[in-house]
Formats: structure tokens, C-alpha cells, sequence
């Protein structure tokens, strides 16, 4: 190692980042675990009790979907307009308004929906930021702790995330659902002060001014851009993604809003990056090498990205499909299947270190290094793998045999490997190979695959509503549960397989700052 990277140090102000995520994970988990039971129990009782558990899966994956969603507003505020900083900030401020919603409105459908309403949008315009602001601090002289910090930072995140899945279905219980939902919202308002308080020290990059050479500028001029006796099949390739985009909306009675805009949102980046791609060389000239270099990383980029949708439909519905499985399990009375969920978490803190302190250093000194993309390829099987499990444990309750809730502790273990290999890897992935004016808006994308995961899961939820395709079901001679669990795990089995396919054509790069 060089004299330079002997002298870093790790900057002073990551401990007031590294606080705030530990308060915000703690309110966001902390309301996001007990949604689901809460919704059951209270908020959907008007409807006949068979309907609830799938009313309240397509409400907790809708809730998701709009958190995942809105890190594409908050990226794109922070990059053009308002700074990282300034944006963080005021999308706190919605986050709390938001938790005192659910806190004032737990018997008003109408009010606690728009508490739900405000943390996704609050929760979702920071997202990507806090993750991107977290690298803004480093530079190349240190960078090599930001890998460091990146674990730390994903480490925090399920600390708060372990209390808030032990404690919060306690308070639900015992104290009812204000001061169950109005506890975490306190933490975020901690979370806000703390953040605000490293205000002096923290690295500010401005947002990225005008400029003529941009991403979206770039895939314009590829779209539209004439090469004589040739045609362009990039732009008609965009012109059906919109139009399937504009399509998709005829199935608004069917599926409604939330699903239809997703599938819509899919269509228009799958049509629009596709075509660019086909035409990508027709910009140079018009725009530097570089900067039509880097509109195809972050193409490529996309890429890697829609190959992890199928994890996180997997990974969110531990909180709803295994939390309704859990019900029907036997466990003391003194405890809830939603208090399950803190094993993911605890779990996580400690493969964190075990993976870089053990695993990857024995891998390495057998000759096999193991890389972002590698452990992200594992991490998806993983996940796959845990599906299998649960989907087995399913079978054998629908046949009549009683099975105690800790036989769920073998698929989180296997999920939350999976979880440490894809999502801890992912955010420095993730903000490694954005280009310096699009590190906000890379994050966000990254955050969206966990919006197109939670829509796989509500088109699946939609499926299993139409007679004919129960009906396949039930000649299969499984259950409707089982067969969405195998379902689910073959999905991720088949992802994993694709993912590890593409990343071995892909070349990673290097865009900390100078």
C-alpha cells in the first residue's frame, strides 16, 4: 500500500451518517414490520376475514413499491437542483410528518394511508441519497475504507432494523398501535437532528450544473440521430417501449394504479435503454468519448441491476408471506410470527464480519477472488435456496403436520445470505461505477430494482386470483402458498443463473472522486 493510503483516515463526519441510518432503519423497520399483522388486525376489518391476508400483502408490497419509487425523485433533486444535503433534510421532515400520520390516524383508513403515503415518499427521496452521500466523503486517497464504511453502513442499518423487528410488535400488543407507530417515528426525528448536527464537516459536492454532454442528453442524440443508408431500429425500439407503456394502462381496472404505473415505468427504461444501446455509437462526434463511454456503463449498469429484481421479491416478502406462515405455527403465547423477522438483521451483523474477517480471506488464499458480481450471483441462489425450504415447510403443514416456528430460523439464514451478498455488495457496487454526475440517479435505479421485485410479487398475488390459473395450481397437487413459494424459488434460481452468465462480460470501473 502507498504512503497516501498508510496516512488516511476515516473521516470524522461518518459517525453523524452511520448515526442517522441507524435511527432512520429503526423507524422505517420498526413501522414495516408490523404493518402487516396491524393491517389484519385492525385497519382491514371490514373486510370477510379469507380476504385479509391477501389485502394486506398487496397494501405492505404497494407501500414498498412507492418507497423504492420515489429515490428516482429524490436522485434527480439532488443531482440538479438542491445538493445531496439540503435534500436529505427536507425529505426527513415529510419522513416524520408521515410516522405522525400513522400515529394520530390508526383508526382512518384514509389518514393512515396518507402517513404511508408521506414515509414512502420521505423514506424513498432519501434513499439513495445517505448510501451516495456516505461515498461523497471519500476520495482516492481513502478509498479503500470506503468498502469498509459501506459494510459498516449496511451493518447499522441492521441494528436498527434488529430492535425495531424484537421491540415494535411488543408495543403494538401491549400498548396499541399510536405508540406503536409513534415510537419510531420519534427515532426519526432523532435521526434528523443528527444528521443536521455534522452539518459543518461533512464533504458537499454541488449538484451537477447544465451540461450539454449529459446521460440523458447523450441517449437522445443516439435515439435520434441519422447514419446515412442505415435505419434506426434503437428508435423504434423506444417508440414500442412507449407505447407499451401507454398500453399498460387499459389494465388499470384490472390490476390498478400502482401495478399498472410499474408496469408502465419497466416498459418505458426497458424500450428507451434498449434502443439506446442498439445506437449508442451515432452520438460520438456529437458528444466526448467519454461521456458516451460512460452513458453505456450505465447502461450495462441497468443491466446488472434488472437481474437482481427477482431477489427482492423474494427478500420483502418475509414480512408478509412468511409472517402469514408463521401464523399458522405453533410458537409460546408470548410471542408473535413477526418477531421472527429480528433474526434477519441479527443474522446480518454477523455475517458482515465473519464474510471479511473469514470467509472472503479463505477464498482468496485459495485462489478464487471473490467479487462484487460473484458474491452478488451467490447471494441470488441463496435466496432461491431459502425459497425452497419454506416452500417444503409449507407442503408438510398443508398435509397436516404441526411445525414449530423455528424450523423458519434454516430459510432466514440461507435469505439473509443471500441478503448480505447481494444488498451490502450492491450499494458500493452501485455507487463505484455511477459517473460522477450521476451518482444520485445510479443509486436511485438501485433502488428501484426493489420496486419491480415487490411488482413480480403483486402480479403474482394478481394471478392467483383468476379461476384459471388456480386451477392449474390445483393440479399440480400443491397447495396455492406452496406452489407461489416454488414458484418464487425457481424465479430466483433462474436469475442467479442469467446474472452470473452477464457478469462475466462485465468490466467493473472506478468513479470515486479524484
Amino acid at each position: 500500500m502507498n504512503i497516501a493510503s498508510d496516512r488516511a483516515r476515516l473521516p470524522r463526519q461518518i459517525p453523524y451518517i452511520i448515526g442517522n441510518e441507524g435511527c432512520e432503519r429503526f423507524s422505517f423497520y420498526g413501522m414495516r414490520n408490523i404493518l402487516t399483522p396491524f393491517l389484519i388486525t385492525s385497519l382491514l376489518l371490514y373486510l370477510p376475514e379469507s380476504e385479509r391476508p391477501g389485502a394486506a400483502k398487496d397494501v405492505f408490497h404497494s407501500f414498498v413499491i412507492g418507497v423504492y419509487f420515489f429515490p428516482l425523485l429524490g436522485g434527480w433533486l439532488a443531482d440538479r437542483f438542491f445538493g445531496k444535503y439540503s435534500t436529505v433534510l427536507w425529505m426527513s421532515l415529510v419522513y416524520c410528518l408521515g410516522h405522525l400520520c400513522l400515529a394520530l390516524f390508526e383508526h382512518h383508513r384514509g389518514g393512515f394511508f396518507l402517513g404511508l403515503g408521506l414515509i414512502a415518499l420521505g423514506a424513498g427521496g432519501i434513499k439513495p441519497l445517505v448510501a451516495s452521500f456516505v461515498g461523497d466523503q471519500f476520495d482516492q486517497s481513502n478509498k479503500h475504507l470506503a468498502k469498509l464504511v459501506f459494510d459498516a453502513f449496511y451493518w447499522i442499518i441492521n441494528f436498527g432494523s434488529f430492535f425495531a423487528s424484537l421491540l415494535m410488535p411488543i408495543f403494538l400488543r401491549q400498548f396499541g398501535a399510536a405508540v406503536a407507530f409513534g415510537i419510531p417515528g420519534a427515532l426519526m426525528f432523532v435521526a434528523t437532528v443528527v444528521f443536521w448536527s455534522g452539518r459543518r464537516q461533512y464533504v458537499m459536492l454541488p449538484p451537477a450544473p447544465p451540461d450539454r454532454d449529459a446521460f440523458s442528453r447523450v441517449i437522445r442524440t443516439a435515439l435520434l440521430a441519422h447514419a446515412p443508408g442505415q435505419a434506426r431500429p434503437g428508435l423504434w425500439v423506444a417508440v414500442a417501449g412507449v407505447a407499451v407503456a401507454g398500453a399498460a394502462f387499459v389494465l388499470l381496472p384490472q390490476l390498478g394504479f400502482v401495478v399498472v404505473a410499474c408496469l408502465a415505468l419497466v416498459a418505458l427504461i426497458g424500450g428507451v435503454g434498449g434502443g439506446a444501446w442498439l445506437q449508442l455509437e451515432r452520438a460520438r462526434g456529437v458528444h466526448p468519448d467519454a461521456a458516451v463511454d460512460g452513458a453505456r456503463n450505465v447502461l450495462r449498469v441497468l443491466v446488472i441491476f434488472a437481474l437482481t429484481t427477482p431477489f427482492f421479491s423474494l427478500f420483502d416478502q418475509k414480512a408478509s408471506t412468511w409472517v402469514l406462515q408463521g401464523n399458522e405455527m405453533r410458537m409460546p403465547s408470548w410471542f408473535q410470527s413477526a418477531q421472527m423477522q429480528a433474526l434477519n438483521p441479527l443474522l446480518v451483523m454477523l455475517l458482515i464480519p465473519f464474510n471479511n474477517l473469514v470467509l472472503y480471506p479463505l477464498l482468496r488464499r485459495r485462489g478464487w477472488e471473490p467479487t462484487a458480481l460473484r458474491r452478488m450471483t451467490a447471494g441470488i441462489a441463496f435466496s432461491g435456496l431459502a425459497w425452497i425450504v419454506v416452500g417444503a415447510l409449507q407442503v408438510m403443514m398443508d398435509g397436516g403436520t404441526p411445525l414449530s416456528i423455528l424450523w423458519q430460523i434454516l430459510p432466514y439464514m440461507l435469505l439473509t445470505m443471500g441478503e448480505v451478498l447481494v444488498s451490502a455488495t450492491g450499494l458500493e457496487f452501485a455507487y463505484s461505477q455511477a459517473p460522477a454526475s450521476m451518482k444520485g440517479v445510479v443509486m436511485s435505479f438501485w433502488n428501484l430494482t426493489t420496486t419491480v421485485g415487490n411488482l413480480w410479487v403483486l402480479l403474482a398475488n394478481a394471478a392467483v386470483r383468476n379461476e384459471a390459473v388456480t386451477g392449474a395450481i390445483a393440479g399440480t397437487g400443491l397447495g396455492l402458498v406452496a406452489f407461489q413459494m416454488f414458484f418464487f424459488a425457481a424465479f430466483a434460481l433462474a436469475a442467479a443463473l442469467a446474472f452470473g452468465l452477464y457478469a462475466r462480460r462485465y468490466r467493473e470501473v472506478d468513479n470515486y472522486r479524484a
